[in-house]
């Protein structure tokens, strides 16, 4: 009875002890919970991660855009879609960028490079690289 209690309280304990954030065990189903990558000074945010990670892009991107001009010194306006990912590092990775207009797209690219270190995305408790696609209207 001795080895009964002390093998369930082993398991117990090791159970416990293993428990990992954004993972939720119920009966025979375990369920994983994506956390997103969270852009520096949201840590403490009244808003919600997401909406502040969007604040925040959009102020960097308004702070950071400079129109390209065409040879005759002309604003060039476009629409482009980039796609980055945010490392296990909280590093922006994979940079690129699609769109009819090749300044627009460059642009993009080197602001997206300029995005600040965030607290890296978890999936199952361990930090996980995360893709982004986000169309953007310059």
């Amino acid at each position: 009875m001795k080895k009964i209690i002390l093998v369930s309280a082993i398991f117990l304990f090791t159970s416990l002890s293993f428990a990992q954030e954004g993972v939720k065990v119920e009966g025979n189903s375990i369920s994983t919970r994506e956390i997103a990558p969270v852009w520096p000074g949201c840590e403490g945010s009244e808003l919600s991660s997401k909406d502040c990670f969007n604040k925040k892009l959009n102020l960097h991107i308004k702070e950071n855009f400079k129109y390209p001009r065409d040879t005759k010194g002309g604003f060039i306006r476009g629409k482009s879609t980039i796609s980055f990912s945010i490392d296990q590092n909280g590093k922006v990775a994979d940079v690129s960028a699609v769109g009819p207009e090749k300044a627009v797209n460059q642009e993009a690219i080197r602001i997206a490079k300029l995005f600040p270190k965030m607290k890296p995305g978890y999936s199952g408790g361990k930090p996980k690289t995360i893709q982004y696609k986000m169309a953007f209207n310059f």
